[in-house]
């Protein structure tokens, strides 16, 4: 499905760009209405981090997310590098001793915090507290007159804070903002929101609840989760971008899911969970050709993992999953697959194998795809590696399409 992330350049008084705003959208018109600000949010931060990929993003440059207090409380802004965001508190937040702590704690961490659209006269002890933490305030021109942002100015004075201009339309409002002491600039005048799409794998809400459910567990069973996440193609997906994203982490290689589970950790996934369910509360599981893609892919892997279990080899089972798993990438992100296997943490023979190159997984592959045809039509093996018969062959095929089928029927019915 297609997903979309709009992000605006923020400029400095030299006019160089600094740093970029990600807003939310949901088309490539420019539709950024959604009732739901932690919605919006978490599909900022998901659609940006682990599906656009923010080098494609960003430059390099830090990214203002607006964050709502549900998710300040639930420590999002922590899963990021420091110098990857600028956390931008929006005014609906009400501001109390939580907040407080939180933000406390942030600038500890040396994270950078801006308040969005703040004012003298909203502003109590709290507010005053709160400012020992703030690095940036942002002003709207197009709801403020010049009169009140001065006082704003005059207020803030002595203390180490920025003033950023947004929604600068006009060079008289930019030569204006400059006057008046602002620093950082945004706004048509400069650029317009450029919107950034994508494609997103449909994703499957219950699986979220069922990890969060093993996780919570007094001893969580790392088996139960690692099939729950092998049966979701799309978290699967997004566990290794996670893990192949340099805003959280070095780059690893793994060549399986359970493998995955433990480099990230079970903490680090259940926050991601948290988002990604906040994230999905609305979602659709996708088409009916997405659907066939997911379905093939799933049946794909479970062959190749039960093949690998056959010839003796659990690490070859656990690779091959991944092989037929991720064999139809490309057709579901609409992208070359080359392109996608630069943000995944697979191994190097996985990565030849998909991209074509003729090693022993890439023999592997094709045998699955074989069986496939075999399987549908009239078609003789030209090669067989594992000198198993095709009638047990055509057994594990039958029992890999049981499962896929069992899978999707049980999370979109």
């Amino acid at each position: 499905m297609d997903i979309y992330v709009a992000r605006q350049p923020i400029f400095d008084m030299n006019e160089k760009t600094v740093a970029y705003e990600l807003l939310y959208r949901n088309s490539s018109v420019n539709n950024y209405q959604h009732t739901d600000g932690d919605q919006a949010t978490t599909d900022v931060i998901v659609n940006s981090f682990l599906n656009i990929g923010v080098k494609d993003l960003s430059n390099g440059k830090p990214c203002f997310i607006n964050f709502t207090e549900k998710l300040l409380k639930l420590g999002v802004p922590s899963y990021f590098n420091p110098l990857s965001i600028v956390v931008e508190i929006l005014e609906t937040v009400e501001l109390n001793e939580d907040i407080l702590g939180i933000c406390k704690e942030l600038k500890a961490h040396g994270y950078t915090i801006a308040l969005d659209d703040f004012f003298v006269s909203q502003w109590n002890e709290l507010t005053v507290q709160l400012l020992d933490y703030i690095d940036i305030i942002k002003i709207d021109f197009r709801s403020t007159k010049r009169v009140d942002r001065q006082e704003m100015i005059r207020f803030i004075n002595g203390r180490d804070i920025k003033f950023l201009a947004e929604k600068v339309e006009t060079i008289e409002e930019y030569i204006e903002a400059k006057e008046d002491g602002f620093v950082y600039f945004q706004g048509f005048y400069f650029s317009k929101p450029v919107i950034l799409n994508s494609y997103d794998i449909p994703s499957y809400y219950h699986s979220y609840f069922q990890i969060l459910k093993e996780i919570e567990n007094p001893e969580p069973d790392l088996e139960k989760i690692k099939d729950v996440i092998e049966k979701d193609i799309s978290l699967s997906y997004k566990l290794l971008r996670l893990i192949n994203n340099p805003v959280f982490r070095p780059k690893n290689e793994v060549s399986s899911i359970k493998q995955a589970i433990i480099l990230l950790g079970l903490n680090e996934i259940k926050k991601w969970i948290y988002v990604l369910a906040i994230r999905g509360a609305d979602k659709g599981s996708g088409g009916s050709k997405e659907r066939e893609i997911i379905e093939l892919s799933l049946k794909r892997g479970k062959l190749g993992e039960l093949i690998g279990r056959k010839v003796g080899r659990e690490v070859l089972a656990s690779k091959y999953f991944l092989l037929g798993m991720f064999s139809l990438m490309d057709s579901l992100l609409h992208h070359p697959m080359e392109e996608l296997l630069e943000d995944l943490p697979l191994s190097n023979e996985l990565k030849a194998a998909l991209s074509g190159e003729k090693n022993d997984e890439y023999m592997m592959l094709e045998f699955l795809k074989e069986i496939e045809l075999a399987f549908h039509e009239d078609h003789e093996l030209t090669f067989n590696p594992t000198k198993m018969t095709m009638e047990e062959l055509f057994r594990l095929y039958g029992e890999a399409s049981g499962w896929a089928t069992k899978v999707l029927s049980e999370v979109n019915p």
